[in-house]
Parts: C-alpha cells; structure tokens; sequence
C-alpha cells in the first residue's frame, strides 16, 4: 500500500526561501560579525599610535576598552528585553549607528577621557548589540540538531573578516593616521552592517510560521539532516525558566564564574597582543597580520569545535579551547625570553584554531540549560559577568605591565584563569540538558 503523499506546508511570506532561511540569518550574522567585532578588535590596532601620540600610560590607555565592557553589563540586561520585545532586524542597525557616531566622534580626541566615551563607551559598549553576545540571544532558536555548527559558521564571519580588514586598517594607520582609519571603518558599518539587517535579519522561525532546522511546519525533517542529534539532548526535564528561577540555580552561578575567566583570558591577550609583539622587535604590518591570522585560524575553530560540541557535548569544546588559550599565554611567556616567528605562528594557532572556539560554546549552552521564553533575558543576565571578565582582561593587563615593567605576571593569571573556567564548565553540565530546577523547587 503506498503511504499517502506527504501535505505541503503553508509557504512562508518570503516565498520558496523558508524552510533554509535559518541560514539566511547565519549569512547576515556573519557578515555583520566580520565587520562589526572586528571593528571593536582593530582597538589593538588604535593602541600603538594612540600612545605614541598622547604619551598616556597604557593602564589608562588600555582602560578604554575596559570601559567599554562596563558599559556593557548595564546594556546586556536591557538588550535582552529589547531583542525579545523587537528583534535584531531593528536593534541591530540602531548599535551600528551607535558604534559609527563613537567611530566619527573619537577622531576629535584629545583628553583621556574623550576616548572612554567615543571608542569605549559608544564602540565598545556599543558593539555588544551585535557581537557574540548579541548574536547568541537569537541565533540559536533557528536550530536544534546543528546548534553549534550552525552559530560555528556565524561566528567564523569574524575571523574571514580579520584578515581582510586588519591589514587594510593597519595600512590606513601607517599611510592616514588612526583617525582616518576610524572614518572608513564607520563607513563600513553604516554602508554593510546597517542595512543588511535592516532588509534581512529575523529574529525566530515562529515569526516566519516556520521551525527551528529548516524543518517544515508539519514535523517533518530537513533533507539531508541526516538525523543528527544532539549533543546535550536528553530525556526532557524542562521547565519555562524565568529569570528568578535561573538566579536560584547552581548551574547559572557556574556558567557565571566561566564566563567571567573565559573572557578575562580572551580580551586580555586580543587588546595586548599587538603591542607586546611591537615591544619583542616585530614590526607593526607583521603583528596586523598576526592579529588577523588569530581571527582567520579562529573561523575554522568555531566552525570545527561547533561541530565537536553538537556531537560530544559543550563541555569537550570548551575545554579544548580553554586549553588552547593557556597554550597561547603560555606560547607569549616563551617569546619574551627567546622572540621567535614560529613562536608567533604557534601563538596564533593556539589562540585561533582552539581559544576562539570558546565562542560556539557560550552562544549556546544557556539556551540548552535554560530553555523557555525568557532565555535571552537570562542570556542577557548571564552576560553581566562576561562583559566584566571582558572589561577586567584588558585592565589588569596593563596594569601589572605598569606596575612591573612585565606582561608575565598577568600572562600567568591568564593561565590560571582558563582552568578555573573550564571547571565551572563542567560543573554547569550543560551535557545533561535542561538544568534542575531552582533551590526552592528541589
């Protein structure tokens, strides 16, 4: 007996595209990334010439950016009730002409201060709207069975766009001076990033009447799905978590403290880098080109630990990469007593190809353990304590270099951090699925 024709789906009000239009979103949220937290990144890039110019501290330098990620712990709480409430598709473009005004305003610089408003407020600050904060309240509900690799591929923009535009800005830089190269990159923002999510970007499936996979509507799966799972799908316990109901939960407080690390350690090395490589002998287009590098390996990592993470779980991706993190530190300490190229290259592998990786994982394992509507405000909550590591990174970088005329003792800390932050990982088990419920529930 032949089995009755399957029913079509309704189509969607963007014609035949639906059921793949989750990749859609992935195409725009890699672009917007290539640019926009490249643009946040190119401060490594501003650094050098900014102290050369003013002759300020680089504690006091360095703290821009610190700033710029205390803004952002007031900005996440609110940019979580905001993507619920209007969807990238609006807020998005708004922190691009945000980040443009700052771009625009900080050539006018002249005092300490001007910058921590301009390229630390309103850049920095800025940028989470549409960094891996920003992009991890809403990229995972397109996808369940390829989460990870699906946010890997997003999140790679960044690295393809590194080594496009760092040695284009580091040239602007050397020809024009950093003021100039903060026009263009205010262009690029206002010309790509502003539109392209203003026409294309959608915040869930459900807005579509679509499902999460490119699915249809009527359960059935994707072609050529395969029938992957999930890493961390298990036997549902889930509850429509609400944020006082997160709060109550041991996994949220060590996803915390994770973050926290995890992030003291990525910030700490990525605004540090260029000059530390400057202060060991090596010129400034060959530690542009480093920086680029770290961001181009770092696309193959997110997409290939996002892989790994949907297979064998999120708490194996961190890992590798919290490893590979101490293995870059570790790499740095080594170069100050015996600068090496290859020491550099290995740097940047390490770095890249492991410590980036860390990305595929953090957009996600809070939407797993933390499943229901209220999972971006959570998202945005949880991202308090990154946004700090992020902040306190930088700082406490250029404050011991200051104090002890070293970058080691802060590099050691770093390494410290990176396993204090995969334990909390671990604890977390976001392997399990949805968490239990809060202490009063148990």
């Amino acid at each position: 007996m032949l089995n009755p024709p399957r029913p079509l789906p309704p189509r969607s009000p963007l014609g035949r595209l639906p059921f793949y239009y989750g990749w859609v979103v992935v195409a725009v949220a890699f672009v917007t990334m290539g640019i926009g937290v490249n643009i946040r990144t190119a401060f490594s890039l501003l650094f050098p010439p900014i102290l050369d110019e003013f002759g300020w501290t680089r504690s006091e330098t360095a703290a821009t950016f610190s700033i710029g990620f205390l803004a952002s712990t007031l900005i996440t709480p609110l940019l979580g009730g905001a993507m619920d409430r209007l969807g990238p598709r609006w807020v998005v473009p708004f922190g691009a002409a945000i980040v443009s005004v700052g771009l625009v305003l900080a050539t006018f610089t002249t005092q300490p201060w001007h910058l921590f408003i301009t390229l630390g407020l309103l850049v920095v600050g800025g940028t989470v709207i549409f960094s891996y904060i920003g992009h991890s309240m809403f990229l995972p509900l397109w996808f369940v069975r390829r989460r990870g690799l699906a946010v890997g591929i997003a999140f790679s923009g960044v690295g393809v766009g590194s080594i496009l535009l760092f040695p284009w800005f580091q040239h602007i830089i050397d020809t024009a001076g950093w003021r100039q190269s903060c026009w263009v990159m205010a262009a690029l923002m206002m010309l790509v990033v502003f539109p392209l999510n203003l026409l294309l970007q959608r915040h869930r499936p459900e807005d579509l009447g679509l499902v999460p996979d490119g699915d249809d509507p009527a359960g059935n799966p994707a072609e050529g799905d395969g029938g992957m799972g999930r890493a961390s799908e298990k036997p549902s316990r889930e509850v429509n978590w609400t944020l006082r109901q997160a709060l109550g939960s041991p996994a949220f407080w060590w996803i915390a403290v994770g973050y926290f690390c995890g992030l003291v350690i990525w910030y700490m090395v990525q605004v540090h880098q260029t000059k530390y490589l400057l202060d060991l002998g090596i010129g400034t287009e060959v530690a542009a080109y480093a920086l680029g590098l770290v961001g181009l390996t770092g696309s193959i990592g997110l997409i290939g630990l996002g892989y790994i993470s949907d297979r064998l779980g999120r708490e194996l991706a961190w890992t590798v990469a919290s490893l590979g993190f101490a293995g870059c530190y570790a790499v740095l300490l080594v170069m100050g007593l015996y600068p090496s190229p290859w020491l550099m290259y290995l740097m940047v592998v390490l770095q890249g190809l492991l410590g980036y990786g860390l990305a595929s994982a953090f957009a996600v394992i809070p939407s797993e353990i933390f499943q229901g509507r209220s999972v971006a405000k959570i998202f945005g909550v949880l991202s308090i304590a990154a946004s700090l590591g992020a902040a306190f990174g930088p700082w406490l970088g250029g404050a011991l270099r200051d104090q002890t005329g070293s970058y080691a003792p802060a590099f050691w800390i770093a390494i410290v951090l990176s396993q204090v932050s995969l334990a909390c990982i671990w604890m977390a088990a976001p392997r399990k699925g949805p968490a239990r419920g809060p202490f009063s529930e148990r």
